[in-house]
């Protein structure tokens, strides 16, 4: 086993991986090649990758796709997506392409209040520590006025300060509740500068500060977006049965949280891919959305759908807080690709282009799942895959491909069909 190694951050990527293939792997040259393989011939461009984050060695690379035909309040979009899941794409195209005859998806922000915390022990009486802080709120703003400067010119800034007692569900907890709006930026430096800023402003001998940190539950952060149309308008064989089959698939997801997590994963299917394509931070947006699905003490469908009055109706509602300026959306080039593919949206815009491909994913899984199966879809797509995995030319992947347009793929028949041909 190799020995512990100091200063591993200050070696040449090269010298890194030459370690690493040295000490984890037992072909070094096999390693470094398909290390290396992946560095982009651009060393400009490298280096841009390289400085992202701490020891990098090489690119990781994950399939870049569009998908056309979305109509979001009657302005036409091509969303970018970029995910590594067979037929999530094709599913989102497909739906756009339905709905663009039928209306299209209409989108609402809600709400763009984003939160942050400071958290603190104070062991004295209430009356008190509610004193103090009235008499430093104003101050509170006062030490966080030049970081909020700028902010406050777009519109932004400090909406406002509270003090909340936890000391029931934690002895002497109490935190100072802020909240904030960023406008185009997801503003988490903005936010937690000023977090620490008012914690120095706060703090006093018998105050004991625990931290300050910006919340990635923001359910005063929320956007809507919605798809209706007359029942007959659906197609199909019987329009009526469908809309009600659907119906109660969305209200199964709504009360069984072993269906409403399967369910909710399919909707963030579409929305990290948008996430990912504009620099956003995917991790944020899911630990939100989940927590936002408990929000009423029980896990829950996201979406949820209305069949009445001879209308169907489907939507989600969705904490996202995201940017369209700062981080890693003015620095990476693809990012900034996908932000002028969606003709630059504000952030509000760009929540709502990711609350549809969301809801668009999510009525191509039910549609699916209420009709032919989810098998079905999902294996035509995976079947290109499985030819790759067994190595199989492009004339053997056509002749193989012909073969089951009308039959159901699974790996074991496609493993079949495909030794029969070596054969």
């Amino acid at each position: 086993m190799p020995k512990v190694i100091s200063g591993f951050s200050k070696l040449s990527k090269e010298d890194k991986i030459d370690w690493l293939a040295k000490n984890f792997f037992n072909n070094q040259n096999e390693t470094i090649n398909v290390i290396k393989q992946y560095w982009n011939d651009n060393s400009k461009l490298q280096q841009l990758h390289d400085d992202f984050i701490e020891n990098t060695i090489t690119n990781f690379y994950m399939p870049y796709g569009i998908a056309p035909n979305f109509i979001i309040n009657n302005k036409e979009y091509v969303i970018p997506m970029v995910v590594e899941e067979s037929s999530v794409v094709a599913a989102a195209s497909l739906v756009a392409k339905f709905w663009s005859t039928r209306g299209g998806f209409k989108t609402t922000v809600i709400s763009t209040t984003k939160i942050g915390q400071v958290h603190f022990m104070f062991a004295g009486n209430k009356k008190e520590i509610t004193s103090y802080f009235n008499e430093q709120k104003s101050k509170l703003r006062e030490v966080t006025s030049s970081i909020t400067k700028n902010m406050e010119k777009r519109g932004g800034g400090i909406l406002d300060i509270e003090l909340i007692d936890k000391t029931k569900q934690l002895d002497n907890y109490y935190q100072l509740h802020v909240t904030f709006e960023t406008k185009d930026s997801m503003g988490a430096n903005f936010i937690n500068s000023c977090l620490e800023a008012m914690a120095n402003q706060f703090k006093r001998h018998d105050i004991e500060i625990v931290m300050s940190i910006l919340s990635n539950y923001v359910p005063e952060c929320i956007v809507k977006s919605e798809v209706s149309c007359l029942i007959p308008d659906l197609g199909g064989e019987n329009p009526e049965k469908f809309a009600k089959k659907f119906e109660q698939a969305v209200k199964i997801a709504e009360i069984e949280p072993f269906r409403a997590v399967t369910h909710n994963k399919g909707i963030m299917n579409g929305i990290d891919a948008v996430v990912l394509a504009t620099g956003n931070d995917f991790r944020a947006i899911e630990a939100g959305a989940h927590a936002y699905a408990s929000k009423d003490g029980c896990y829950k469908s996201l979406t949820h759908c209305e069949v009445k009055n001879g209308i169907f109706k489907f939507w989600i509602e969705i904490p996202l807080a995201v940017g369209t300026v700062g981080g890693l959306t003015a620095l990476h080039p693809m990012a900034k690709l996908s932000l002028d593919m969606l003709n630059r949206p504000s952030a509000r815009e760009l929540m709502e282009v990711m609350a549809t491909a969301g809801l668009a994913q999510n009525f191509a899984a039910l549609r699916a799942l209420t009709t032919k199966g989810i098998q079905h879809g999902h294996m035509k797509m995976h079947l290109m895959n499985i030819l790759n995995q067994l190595g199989a030319t492009a004339e053997e992947k056509n002749t193989i491909a012909k073969k089951f347009e009308n039959v159901t793929v699974s790996h074991s028949a496609v493993v079949e069909a495909f030794n029969k041909l070596r054969e």
